[in-house]
């Protein structure tokens, strides 16, 4: 029973003291006017009475009731009921100026008589009482203010004497009826359960006042321990909103600040640190504007304020959704059938006090789910005498799955929750709805997950509990109570309330509480029980199915492997020890290593040899490295006996054990993990102690039943607890005392385990644990174990892992002061006696030196072991004569921004980072290793370059740490494509690192030219000594030296620019095998070389010589081939040739950069030559490199003009010039010279006419936007003039053209044209004026320089290979691939090219005069060459190609390549890998064109930069003759294995394999190709992007081909996983074209293993693919169809000869189809194609467009069918098409529409037939035969017998074959 009011208080107005504002409360009266023994009274009412401050008022206000919360020391709630009414103030001392009611301060003022206003103060009845029964109190105050306000006839005194000793019971729903004597009567009905809050209609109204969203808020915010401020103007409001906000939260209790109403002079509260839920009026809202950290909730306006800072975390999803849509059916059930069309009349929201219950039930069931299975992670440590109960947090929230949720996390650490767990802990109490709940309905609640209606029915079941809770007895008597008469508190003339006598008052309080005394004492009959536990988490978390199916194999693997381990079957576990470090990655895996290795341990012993122990380490650490520090999952506490069991014998007497082994992970640096381990360990041990207990009393009961549960330790809590009051004192104490020892020898034995894993093996490391996680599994396992882990544990520590004062030297103290703290929390926590505690807080120190002993000899004899090596080094394959200069470093191979090998856009484990070593030999730099992801541990990555190709080193710094050791990388990029980002790892020295970029740098830029790896190879100090073959051929030695020295005199001492040059370097020192080489290297210097010798004298012996090699080379040979001019013996021209060969340059006097042969004018002398030469830059005249065979039109190339020439040869007549330079003898010289090249020429009819380009090149350049414009606008404006020329110039046809950047049709320039256009450079030409007397016109054109094609190209590198990662790759990449304008440089050189072509085919011949003539020039000549000619698109023209233009003419392939030191500082410029590209782009336009495949092309551009080869370095031959290269060749090349010219090479290679040869290979004659140059037609070479990281490049053959891969086959057999036959092949791992080669290389390899194994001589493969091809067309020639033009007849390429576009070419003659709609372009000028007429054509130019099925024709040709029933023969055309199985018939031949099909499978027969009416006559009868198919007969009839017994026999094969 209790009270049910303390204290009556009559609170009035005091007029406070002089100067002060407000008036102040003062308590007037109070009963009892002592305090209650069991609660004194509670301080400061008064203020809580006038919550805004005691103010007079000018009028009377009506009476209020609020109810006011005060919370005492003891965090008791006093409920203040504040009655308030307003009385007169006495007039006896008048007031004056009552300004807001603030009057009252000036008494002494003499009275003015002008104020008679009245002023009223207000005065409360207060009462005071523990209970909340608001309505009571309403009541009762009420009535004594109406018996004061009526004058009833009842004593106040009685009535608060009453009121004040009424008793009620608290809980139990007692129902009690009370009278407080004045005729009144009101029922108490108290709640049947007091631990469920009481709210009345509270809840429903706050989510009324504020919505559903904004009270989520709150709740979250409340239970997340924010401060939160509720706003209204009603004091009731805010009373019943706070209440309500803690009813929600139930079963939590809210312990912090509770004020629902604060008074005025509290404000200040509000800026307390601490959360707290107060409620303030909203007069004082503008005060909390400051407030920065308060969420303000206006009840009136409706809103919630959640400041900037404060971030609330809301309940998890799908929680929070679900909590959304409940209400929102509870609160608003009209929504759900608001669409309908007949909503049922009856749907409406329950009544207010129902449906606040129904919201509470909402969250009653978000707790229920929220918590459940919260009792399975309780630990009990003690249950005498008190019960102490720990939270397990990890392990709730890993179970639940829930560690990363912050709102689950936050109520779990907060005081509500820590509240909860004491409360509701305890495993023997009664029990509520709550408990019932979350124990048993959870399973349902999950079923009815998303069933609306059952979740509705489920909510309304616990209202309907709840409402019975706060309202037992529903058919209630009504109240009466008397009430005052309305308006009463109007009246004029109301007497204050009356003094109260307090003596009468006392007297009845003093009665009843003696007769209390009298009265038995009232025993709350509590039904205490056993608390239900529930199903356990995981009973109720529903697992992934999936992830369990698949988990179960890994398991297995987890069990085998370790089984494995303890049967010392090394071998097997190796082979299985990724899989499961991959398992590991897995909980359930985890979870099961944890057992199987529980399984091996005996009495907690498990003594293992080195290479077992050295597993079960890395297993372990693998295991905890994805542990968080909470071990949410528990797997470092499974493994925590684990670590003290497992060990190995490193000598007599010492042991190593697993725990210094894996001390490296956070985990063990928590503090709270060790105490919920701790309590585990005590829960353990306690009920242990209590079972062993029953079982000696209840052994014989035991064995009846059988096998019973285990008990959990809270059943046997709960069971001890009930028994407790039963037992005697000594028992009690004899079970306190063996509990708290239990404790005790835990925590001994808990502070020796924390210095086990706390202390490092190296116990001098004056620092403590890495707090950061491991980087990798590998490597931390592996070099720990043995390699004394001292290193790495004691890394690098901060002071977040637990430990303060890092300053502090020495580790001992750090964990013994970790093992302190940690003692003195559970020690006091767990109630152990202060002695036990003193005790260990002495043992401590002890322990842990006595550890660091034992560990000290441990460390000693663990450096002893040999350590187990990081992955062992892999060696690199290398080749002939190739040499390493530093053998590995030890590095890891980064990812840099390419994602496929990191696992990026196609997924697949990463293969970077990679662990492995650098390796720098004479010829690359090599990276081996293999990738750190376990996944794909048993690849091999290899990446590499060519030293010679390396373009730029950086260093860096690693950000990420891969691994802990790594210090400072280096990022080396290659212009081969590649990137290498190394990080050095720790054993690597800082200064090998160094020696190796010094090496790097050497071998990248030797001094010369004959320090790079093509003169070095093979000639290491090993073979030096070998004795060396004699000198082939002396003279020829001895003629390249005159050859230097004539030339140097003859050219005279300005050109000799060569220094003389340095002994070779360090490397070569050795190895140079020519003894007299030295002084001859470069230039002899030139004190010797000024003798008066004239060049002829010394010339004369060897100019013999000399012609007969110049003769052999390239340029020779092609000028021969196109019948360019003959060099006979003697030399005698043969005069009818236009042109001749020179031998004016044999000794490169003119022209260093030029070949010693050279094609001129048959009319140009030798010594002209030698003058003209000098007006072009570098001597580079004009010279012909290849004439076209049909037109007779030549291109010729040469450097662009110096300026003097420039203005005499073009300055129009009449221009203001100064006299000499018109008679410039040089200028007429080369006027001559041109001439003569025009006059070569063979005439057309109208040569006198003549034309300019302008109109060409405006209309069709230009007309491209931006891309186009090859002349840009500018001074040749006055070009203009010739528009109209330029129109008919052009042609109408320009239209087809503009689109795809080539002209369309060839003929356009056939009216009239120049003889002779020379291509130069506009900012050359400037001020040319067109002159109409020559036949040359000039086009000027703008270009790049080579400064822009090198920044294109490092901005062309970043984008394919780039350094980093980049966020949004494809944006990028698309991005900075066109800022690189490596594709418009491409498009410009093609536009150039194609330009060319166009002319020379239309018989004007070309001078392309550009820059120095070496770059651009030699782009475009050879590419117009390559189109023209199809000569050169075979292997052996290309190469021809190539060197003639390439190397003869003097590319400046060592300058451009930076191959020397010298040209370091220029850099790199790729213009022979740009006309590489260009070539490729034509390649993919006409890919049945050429003779070589892409790879070719790949080829050429890989080793043109490599240095393996000596074709391509030096910058002339002048050059390869000075260094004796030139003829050397053929002398040695039998005697050494090493190739020096990359042609031989690739002829060597070509014979074996068809690697650079293109199976669709099937040139058309003569063809001339004009590619489309468009950006949007050129394509990405892929050979920038792809890679092979399975073995590198993939062009240094012979390194490839070596590797045997069925070995690993049989290696990877693993004995339990099934052998497939499938191959994987991973992107930028595999060889593609080998791992899954193409079906005709695939063809050509079998057949070749074939022979092998038949023992014969294997054939080439190229005789063998000519057989085919050949046997392929006499086999159709027989078949009597079109003659096809490949191989590839049936695949219908001959249709799409060009691969894009629009260029139709006709099947049978291939020539461009004529769209012009021109006359003069009528079908009788096809010029494109070299031949006219041509095979007979099959078709309309719709042929293109034909059915696939005229791709499939195995036999065809004309028959006569009868129609169907009375209908006629017809002569139809027929095919037979064995792919389809079919025959099908066309109206004609040239039909493509097919008439109708015969399906073979149907046929049944096939017989002679005969004929029938109407068919016809001149037919022999034998010729006819019928078809018969399932469905009719068909009958045909042939020209012949012959042909008819053809047809006959075709069907039938046809038939026999399927």
């Amino acid at each position: 029973m209790a009270r049910l009011a303390d204290y009556f208080v009559l609170v009035g107005y005091d007029p406070g003291k002089r100067g002060s504002g407000d008036g102040q409360g003062q308590i007037l009266q109070r009963f009892p006017e002592k305090d209650w023994e069991d609660n004194p009274f509670p301080q400061g009412i008064e203020l809580f009475c006038q919550p805004s401050g005691w103010q007079l008022f000018t009028e009377r206000n009506p009476p209020t009731f609020f109810v006011a919360v005060l919370t005492d020391i003891n965090s008791e709630r006093h409920y203040c009921a504040c009655f308030t009414f307003w009385e007169a103030v006495e007039s006896a001392q008048p007031q004056s100026h009552p300004r807001n009611g603030e009057g009252a301060e000036e008494e002494e003022e003499p009275s003015s008589p002008v104020q008679p206003a009245q002023l009223f103060a207000p005065k409360s009845l207060v009462l005071v009482s523990r209970l909340d029964h608001a309505e009571v109190f309403r009541n009762s105050l009420g009535l004594i203010y109406t018996i004061y306000v009526d004058g009833l006839s009842v004593s106040l005194e009685n009535v608060i004497g009453n009121l004040l000793t009424c008793t009620i019971p608290i809980t139990g729903g007692a129902q009690r009826t009370i009278s407080l004597g004045a005729g009144d009567r009101q029922v108490i009905q108290t709640p049947i359960n007091d631990s469920l809050p009481v709210s009345s209609c509270s809840v429903a109204l706050l989510f009324r006042q504020l919505g559903i969203t904004n009270v989520l808020y709150l709740f979250c915010a409340a239970l997340t321990e924010h401060k939160i401020l509720f706003l209204s103007s009603s004091y009731q409001r805010l009373t019943d909103a706070c209440r309500a906000l803690l009813a929600l939260m139930f079963p939590l209790k809210y312990s912090f600040t509770y004020v629902p109403i604060l008074p005025a002079q509290l404000l200040e509260v509000l800026s307390t640190p601490t959360p707290f839920i107060i409620g303030v009026h909203s007069i004082f809202q503008s005060e909390t504007q400051e407030l920065l950290d308060v969420v303000i909730a206006d009840l009136d306006g409706g809103t919630v304020n959640v400041p900037e800072c404060v971030h609330i975390s809301l309940l998890p999803e799908p929680l929070l959704q679900q909590t959304r849509e409940a209400l929102s059916m509870v609160l608003d059930p009209e929504l759900e059938v608001a669409d309908l069309a007949f909503p049922p009349s009856t749907i409406s929201a329950s009544s207010l006090k129902m449906q606040d219950k129904e919201i509470r039930a909402v969250f009653l069931r978000l707790f229920a789910q929220l918590l459940q299975g919260y009792r399975w992670c309780l630990h009990i440590i003690r249950i005498h005498p008190e019960p102490v109960i720990r939270f397990h947090k990890a392990a709730f929230l890993g179970q639940r799955g829930l560690t990363e949720d912050d709102f689950l996390t936050k109520v779990l650490e907060g005081m509500a929750f820590a509240g909860f767990v004491t409360e509701r802990g305890a495993p023997y109490r009664s029990i509520d709805l709550f408990d019932e709940l979350v124990a048993y309905e959870v399973k349902r609640m999950r079923a009815e997950e998303g069933n609306k209606q059952k979740i509705l029915r489920h909510i309304k079941e616990l209202a309907e509990k709840l409402y019975k809770n706060e309202n037992p007895y529903p058919a209630v008597t009504m109240h009466k109570v008397q009430k005052p008469t309305e308006g009463c508190h109007l009246r004029l003339h109301q007497k204050p309330f009356p003094r109260l006598d307090e003596g009468t008052v006392q007297w009845i309080i003093d009665q009843a509480t003696a007769k209390l005394q009298t009265a038995p004492p009232a025993v709350k009959a509590e039904k205490k029980c056993m608390v239900p536990s529930g199903p356990p988490i995981a009973a109720i978390m529903e697992r992934n199915g999936n992830a369990l199916a698949n988990s179960a194999r890994r398991l297995e693997v987890v069990r085998n492997c370790i089984s494995y381990v303890f049967e010392n079957k090394m071998l097997e576990a190796k082979k299985l020890f990724p899989a499961v470090l991959r398992a590991m990655k897995g909980r359930a895996a985890r979870h099961c290593l944890t057992q199987e290795l529980n399984l091996h341990v005996q009495q907690n012993r498990a003594v293992l040899d080195h290479q077992q122990f050295d597993f079960i380490i890395r297993m372990m650490n693998c295991c905890l490295q994805d542990c968080t520090a909470m071990d949410e999952h528990g797997i470092a506490a499974a493994l925590l006996p684990l670590v003290t069991a497992f060990c190995r014998k490193l000598s007599p007497g010492i042991t190593q054990f697993a725990y210094s082994c894996v001390q490296e992970h956070v985990v063990w640096t928590n503090i709270q993990f060790w105490e919920a381990m701790f309590y585990c360990d005590v829960q353990n041990h306690i009920r242990a102690l209590y079972l062993d207990n029953n079982e000696e009393n209840h052994v014989d009961e035991e064995s009846t039943e059988g096998p019973q549960e285990a008990k959990s330790a809270l059943e046997i809590a709960s069971e001890q607890l009930r028994l407790w009051p039963t037992m005697s004192r000594e028992k009690q104490q004899e079970l306190i005392q063996k509990e708290e020892s239990t404790v005790f020898s835990q925590a001994i034995h808990y502070a020796n385990r924390m210095s086990y894993l706390l202390l490092p093996l190296d116990t001098s490391k004056n620092r403590l644990l890495r707090s950061s996680g491991l980087g990798d599994v590998e490597s931390v396992s592996n070099s720990f174990v043995t390699n004394s882990i001292a290193g790495s544990v004691a890394e690098s520590y901060d002071t977040e892992s637990g430990f303060e004062d890092a300053e502090s030297s020495d580790v001992a103290n750090y964990v013994v002061r970790f093992i302190n703290r940690f003692v003195d929390k559970v020690c006091t926590e767990s109630g152990v006696t202060n002695e036990h505690l003193k005790g260990l807080h002495v043992m401590i120190p002890d322990i842990v030196q006595m550890h660091i002993e034992t560990l000290d000899a441990v460390h000693r004899e663990s450096k002893r072991l040999p350590p187990i090596q990081k992955p062992k080094l892999l060696r690199p394959n290398l080749l002939v004569g190739e040499e390493c200069v530093m053998e590995g470093l030890r590095v890891c191979l980064m990812p840099d921004g390419r994602e496929e090998a990191a696992g990026g856009n196609i997924g697949g484990p990463p293969l970077l980072p990679a662990e492995g070593a650098i390796f720098l030999t004479t010829y690359r730099i090599i990276f081996k290793g293999t990738p750190t992801d376990p996944l794909v541990g048993e690849q091999v990555v290899i990446r590499s370059f060519p030293i010679a190709s390396l373009t730029k080193e950086k260093k860096f710094n690693i950000e990420a740490p891969m691994d802990q050791f790594i210090q400072e990388g280096l990022q080396l990029r290659s212009c081969t494509f590649q990137l290498l980002k190394i990080a050095f790892d720790e054993e690597v020295a800082s200064d090998s690192a160094e020696v190796f970029r010094k090496h790097l740098h050497k071998l990248r830029y030797p001094q010369h030219v004959r320090g790079t790896f093509a003169f070095t190879v093979g000639q290491s100090p090993k073979q030096a000594m070998q004795p060396k073959a004699k000198e082939k051929n002396p003279s020829l030695r001895t003629l390249s030296k005159n050859l230097v020295k004539n030339a140097k005199k003859t050219i005279g001492r300005q050109y000799v620019t060569r220094k003389k040059y340095t002994p070779p370097t360090w490397e070569q020192r050795s190895s140079q095998h020519f003894p007299e080489d030295n002084e001859d290297e470069i230039s002899v210097s030139e004190e010797m070389d000024r003798s008066t010798l004239t060049p002829t004298t010394t010339i004369r012996p060897s100019d013999k010589m000399t012609i007969n090699h110049l003769v052999e080379r390239a340029c020779c040979r092609d000028y021969q081939r196109m019948g360019l001019g003959t060099l006979s013996s003697s030399l005698t021209r043969s005069k009818n040739e236009p042109f001749r060969i020179s031998t004016v340059n044999r000794m490169y006097a003119i022209c260093r950069s030029y070949p010693g042969l050279l094609i001129v004018p048959q009319s140009i002398q030798d010594n002209t030559i030698q003058r003209i030469s000098r007006c072009y830059r570098q001597n580079r005249f004009p010279v012909v490199c290849w004439r076209n065979s049909r037109t007779k039109a030549v291109l010729l190339r040469s450097g662009g003009l110096h300026g003097k020439g420039v203005v005499g040869l073009f300055k129009s007549q009449n221009a203001p010039t100064a006299g000499p330079s018109q008679t410039d003898s040089t200028s007429l010289e080369q006027e001559k010279y041109l001439q003569a090249v025009i006059n070569s020429m063979p005439h057309y009819a109208d040569a006198g006419g003549r034309n300019t380009l302008s109109g060409f090149t405006s209309a069709h350049m230009s007309s491209s936007g931006k891309w186009g414009s090859i002349r840009a606008s500018g001074r040749m404006s006055s070009y203009a003039l010739n528009m109209e020329i330029g129109s008919r110039l052009a042609g109408k046809d320009l239209l087809g053209a503009q689109h795809n950047g080539t002209p369309s049709e060839a003929s356009f320039l056939r009216q009239h044209r120049a003889s002779l256009y020379i291509i130069g450079d506009k900012s050359q030409l400037k001020g040319v004026k067109p002159d109409p007397l020559q036949h040359w016109e000039v086009v000027p054109i703008e270009v790049f320089d080579v400064r822009q094609v090198k920044a294109s190209f490092k901005k062309l590198m970043k984008a394919c290979v780039p350094g980093c990662h980049s966020p949004d790759t494809s944006v990028t990449y698309l991005r900075s691939l066109e800022e690189s304008e490596w594709l418009s440089q491409i498009h410009k050189i093609l536009q150039i090219s194609v330009l060319v072509v166009e002319l020379l085919d239309t018989g004007s011949s070309v001078l392309v005069s550009l820059e120095d003539g070496w770059d651009i020039t030699t782009q475009v000549v050879s590419l117009v060459q390559l189109l023209s000619d199809p000569y050169y698109r075979t292997l052996e023209g290309f190469r021809l190609l190539v060197e003639k233009e390439w190397l003869s003419f003097g590319h400046r392939f060592s300058h451009r390549g930076a191959q020397t030191l010298a040209g370091q500082s220029s850099g790199f410029a790729p213009i022979f890998l740009q006309f590489l590209d260009c070539v490729h782009q034509i390649h993919l336009q006409f890919p049945m064109e050429f003779e070589f495949s892409q790879y070719y092309l790949k080829f050429l551009s890989y080793h043109y930069i490599s240095n393996r080869f000596r074709t391509f370095l030096l910058d002339s031959d002048y050059e390869r003759i000075e260094l004796g290269l030139l003829y050397e060749e053929k002398g040695e090349r039998k005697s050494q294995q090493v190739y020096k010219s990359i042609w031989d090479y690739i002829d060597r290679l070509n014979k074996k394999a068809p690697i650079f040869f293109n199976y669709m290979y099937a040139p058309e004659d003569g063809e001339v190709l004009r590619p489309y140059s468009n950006i949007s037609n050129l394509k990405v070479w892929d050979y920038y992007t792809e890679e092979t990281l399975s073995e590198g490049p993939s062009y240094d053959w012979e390194l490839t081909q070596g590797q045997p891969e069925h070995m690993e086959e049989a290696d990877r057999q693993d004995t339990s996983a099934p052998q497939t036959k499938r191959k994987i092949i991973w992107p930028c791992y595999d060889n593609r074209s080998r791992v899954e080669p193409d079906a005709i290389s695939k063809l050509l390899e079998e057949l070749h293993n074939l022979e092998m194994e038949l023992g014969q001589i294997p054939e080439r493969w190229k005789d063998t693919w000519d057989k085919v091809k050949a046997s392929q067309r006499t086999e159709a020639r027989q078949e009597g169809s079109r003659t096809p033009s490949s191989l590839l007849m049936s695949s219908g390429l001959s249709h799409h000869r060009r691969s894009l576009g629009v260029y139709l070419q006709e099947s049978g003659v291939g020539s461009t189809l004529n769209l012009s709609l021109d006359s003069d372009t009528s079908s009788t000028s096809t010029p494109s194609s070299g031949k006219q007429g041509g095979r007979k054509s099959t078709s309309t130019l719709y042929s293109q467009f034909q059915m696939s099925e005229s791709e499939n024709r195995s036999y065809e040709g004309s028959l006569y069918k009868k129609g169907a029933f009375m209908k006629p023969w017809k002569s139809r055309w027929f095919v037979l098409d064995k792919t389809k199985h079919q025959l099908r018939y066309y109206d004609s031949r040239m039909d493509t529409e097919c008439k109708g099909v015969i399906d073979l499978a149907d046929v049944e027969s096939i017989t002679p037939g005969t004929p029938t009416m109407g068919a016809p006559k001149t037919v022999d009868e034998k010729a006819f035969f019928d078809l018969k198919t399932t469905k009719r007969v068909y009958n045909f009839c042939a020209q012949d017998v012959q042909l008819a017994q053809q047809w006959i026999d075709r069907i039938q094969s046809c038939l026999s074959d399927a």
